[in-house]
């Protein structure tokens, strides 16, 4: 479902959106380098029923480079979405990028913090603005959704879920946990809510070291030998940990590791597929790998996909031979259980059956 709501309105005009709806603000990423993200996001919140309407006239948050230029255009430019989300009606916005996320969090707390940034902010933007609407990352979302998830993940259909018993690393990166004043995280050195939300798809979060260390995007141009350094120093810990395929929410880091792998690697060791979370979760609903997205990484996930899909079917095939079994011994107990006690029972009826009433000796002759 998706609904949309003329957010560049004047605020006395403003259509109030249905209940319930969350403003999507896709940022730059979405819609020009990582299409599939958006895909995939939009793909999954429909599977799962939550409604998302795109803010029109969103404008860039300044993400990389505003905050490194002048502060106060590093507020303006992301609170200008938030107050065409919340002239819309919209109480919380979603940002699924992790950058726009730190830059829409980070101007919520400057406007609340900064009494000057405050009394600007309604000149500059051309309308009143209350600093009112919540952010909320893609993980925080489908943390809200993962009794929903898990439910759906495990219910029987007929492609079984490929997920189940896959190893995946979570890789946080930096913006999504830190500083943890902005984020909406648990922990911004061992967060576990990514990790919470590939569980409740059926797969298997592996323990890593490597889950908030920095890939170097803002460097990928201007320093690129030290961007390698460090992709290739998170993809060999999430492989020697046994993770499959690392598993991002920010445009910039898939862009790193999936994009500059092939540069990465030093010894011929296998590529490492690099999901977006929305995409694992799109699998574990049973949504195809076409709707995700998913056939457009650099370092192809077919392999990997198809292997997955082999497992499944070898999983399910092993679980109703091992039903089968269990039913078989059941069955066989249960006759020999009946046997035992038909015997029993004719038995005792052969005890209780009374003696062969004796001739009648003392009558007339």
């Amino acid at each position: 479902m998706s609904t949309v709501v003329d957010a560049a309105a004047a605020p006395a005009a403003a259509t109030q959106p249905p209940a319930g709806v969350l403003a999507y603000y896709p940022g730059c990423s979405l819609h020009g380098t990582e299409p599939e993200y958006d895909e995939s996001l939009r793909a999954v919140v429909e599977a799962l029923g939550i409604a998302v309407a795109e803010i029109p006239d969103w404008n860039c948050c300044g993400a990389s480079s505003a905050h490194t230029t002048d502060h106060l255009l590093s507020v303006a430019l992301p609170a200008r979405n938030l107050a065409l989300a919340e002239a819309a009606g919209f109480d919380r916005v979603l940002a699924p990028c992790a950058a726009c996320y730190n830059r829409l969090a980070a101007a919520r707390v400057a406007v609340a913090e900064d009494a000057g940034i405050r009394e600007q902010l309604p000149d500059i933007l051309g309308r009143p603005f209350a600093n009112s609407v919540e952010v909320l990352s893609i993980v925080n979302l489908l943390r809200e959704a993962t009794a929903d998830i898990a439910q759906r993940a495990a219910a029987p259909r007929p492609t079984p879920n490929p997920l189940v018993g896959v190893k995946l690393a979570a890789y946080y990166g930096c913006l999504l946990v830190r500083p943890p004043e902005l984020s909406g995280g648990d922990d911004p050195e061992q967060p576990m809510f990514m990790d919470e939300v590939i569980g409740a798809c059926g797969a298997e979060a592996v323990d890593w070291n490597m889950k908030v260390e920095c890939c170097g995007g803002a460097f990928s141009v201007s320093r690129t030998s030290s961007v390698l350094r460090m992709g290739r120093a998170i993809i060999e810990d999430a492989r020697r940990q046994g993770a499959e395929a690392l598993v991002v929410a920010c445009p910039l880091c898939h862009t790193n590791l999936d994009l500059r792998q092939k540069a990465m690697e030093s010894r011929g060791e296998p590529r490492m597929p690099v999901l977006f979370i929305t995409q694992v979760v799109g699998l574990a609903l049973g949504l195809s790998p076409e709707t995700l997205g998913l056939k457009r990484h650099f370092i192809a996930t077919e392999p990997l996909l198809a292997d997955m899909s082999v497992r499944a079917t070898q999983r399910v095939a092993d679980e109703k031979k091992a039903a089968d079994e269990k039913a078989a011994k059941a069955a066989a107990r249960a006759a020999k259980e009946t046997a035992a006690k038909a015997a029993k029972a004719e038995a005792a009826a052969g005890e209780a059956a009374p003696a062969e009433a004796a001739p009648n000796a003392g009558g007339d002759v």
